[in-house]
This record gives structure tokens, sequence and C-alpha cells, in this order.
């Protein structure tokens, strides 16, 4: 009989985590939810040691349930000794340290191969590569891949979600890899590529002032509404003739939705429905839309 704990792709993997602030704790929260065995040794110091702990305790909470915290200090002898004791039993190492930093623990890749051949390592950096030592943050990185958009600061901290989300990924690498040969295996995350993997439909120009999911089509845009906004995705043929119908719009090609009478019958049409009408048109005409009432 097959339970739920069986299905769960990381359960009895091992994993320690030495990784701090948003990307490491984000991801090893992800591997606790596929049944990994989480464990994390943080800094010793008297307070949070993990500075997540200082800029939002309600995140560190949420990121660290199911995960067994222990403090130590790794330039002392004890600390060292506490670390190695933990590495033994682990199956996959997880860092956010620059690669310099690693190297100064003890910690490198050839270093830590040599004494634990069956343990892998996931390095988290700023930027995978030559760059890996290079000092950045979430701000700079989705700045790089041209997310930011004038003096505004990006609603989320996409390079580091992202981040997290190739982390947990390279965690489930290495566990199948190294299941196969019986070694372990390095994978190094760059959170500027993970930035870069997001903004790829604007460089593409899907997301671009141009592009139909960038506002040149009538069916994907954010309009006013009578006590609020609307933002619609009708952008699939079948939804943007259902549109145009319930709009009294004439809709033959889905080039039309291009078309500025288009643009300007669907507003006039959106503007003087309620949210609450709004809501009615999308469950009877099937129209993917979310109201933002005014507040």
């Amino acid at each position: 009989m097959t339970t739920a704990a069986d299905t769960l792709p990381l359960q009895g993997v091992r994993i320690l985590s030495l990784a701090l602030n948003l990307p490491g704790p984000a991801a090893l929260w992800r591997c606790a939810s596929m049944g990994a065995d989480c464990h994390k040794l943080e800094p010793m110091a008297a307070g949070p040691t993990d500075p997540m702990g200082l800029y939002c305790p309600t995140a560190y909470a949420q990121m660290h349930e199911g995960v067994q915290l222990m403090r130590a200090d790794l330039k002392t002898e004890a600390g060292q000794q506490q670390l190695h004791e933990q590495l033994a039993r682990s199956d996959v190492l997880l860092t956010s340290f620059r690669p310099a930093a690693l190297a100064k623990l003890g910690l490198g890749w050839e270093a830590l191969q040599q004494r634990y051949p069956g343990l892998s390592l996931v390095r988290v950096v700023g930027s995978a590569g030559e760059l890996a030592d290079v000092p950045g943050h979430d701000l700079t990185y989705q700045a790089e891949a041209g997310l930011v958009r004038g003096a505004a600061l990006p609603p989320s901290l996409f390079a580091d979600m992202a981040g997290a989300l190739m982390t947990s990924e390279a965690v489930l690498q290495t566990v199948l890899v190294s299941g196969r040969s019986g070694r372990g295996i390095l994978r190094e995350v760059g959170l500027a590529q993970a930035a870069q993997w997001l903004a790829l439909p604007w460089h593409w120009g899907l997301t671009q002032p141009t592009g139909d999911v960038g506002g040149a089509h009538a069916g994907y845009r954010i309009y006013p509404c009578a006590d609020g906004m609307v933002a619609v995705a009708a952008l699939e043929p079948h939804f943007a003739a259902r549109l145009c119908e319930a709009a009294g719009l004439a809709h033959e090609q889905p080039a039309d939705m291009r078309s500025p009478e288009v643009h300007a019958g669907v507003a006039r049409f959106l503007g003087a429905l309620s949210c609450a009408q709004l809501i009615r048109l999308a469950q009877h005409r099937d129209i993917p839309l979310h109201v933002l009432p005014r507040p």
C-alpha cells in the first residue's frame, strides 16, 4: 500500500543548510515540503542570526517550519567539529556564501568531494560562474535583467524567489544524479540568472507594449470600471470572442483585438460596469478576469 510519505520525492534525503536571507531558506522550506529531513546551522550570536529574522520575523518563522535549527561559530574548532559531524550525516549541503568565503571555511567543492564523496553541494550565488564572488542583491539582479522600470521598486523579490525555485530544483537534480552514480555532485544557482529567466518574456517582446500580453491585445489589459479596476485576460481566441460578443463588438479575426476600435469599445463596455457586474459577467460568459475594487 502506498502512503503519502512514499510519494514525497525527497523522503529520506538529509539536507544541511548554511544559507541565510531569502533564497536559501525559501528553497529549504520547499525541500521540507517534499519530505526532506532539513537542518540549518546558523552563526552563533545573540538574537536572530539570519538577517531575515530581523527584516521580517513572520517570513523567517514560516520558512523554517519543520527545519531543525542549530547554531555554531564556524571560525572555532568546536564549531568546525559540529559542522563536520553534520556533514558526515548529510546528503546535500546548501549554502549561500560566496565561493571565496566557502573556501576559507574549508567548504570548497574539491575539499568537500575529497572528504565526503557522497555529499552533493548546492550553492546559491549572486551570479553563476566567474562573477560568483561579486556582491549584489535582488534589486541589482532585477535591474540587470531589465525588470526595473523607472524609480519604483519591484513589487516582489522576483530574483530571490525564482532563485529559490531553481535551488530546490537543483537539490532534486543532485538526488537523481548522485543516486545513479553514488557520488555527490555540484550545482550552482545564480540569482542573476534567475532574474534573467523571468525576464525572457520581456526580451522576447511578449510583455513589451507591442506584445499581445504587454497591452497590444485588447483582451489582455487592465481597465478602469465603474467602481475600481479590472484585470482582463481574454487572450485566447475563444475568450476574446466572448468578450467582444458581450461588448457588442465585431470580432472576425484574432488581429481585430489589436485594432483601436476594439480597444476603445472594450474600454467603454468595461468602464460602465461595476465590480459586482463584472464578476457576474465572468461567471456567465466564462471570461477570465479579476476585479480590483476601490479601497
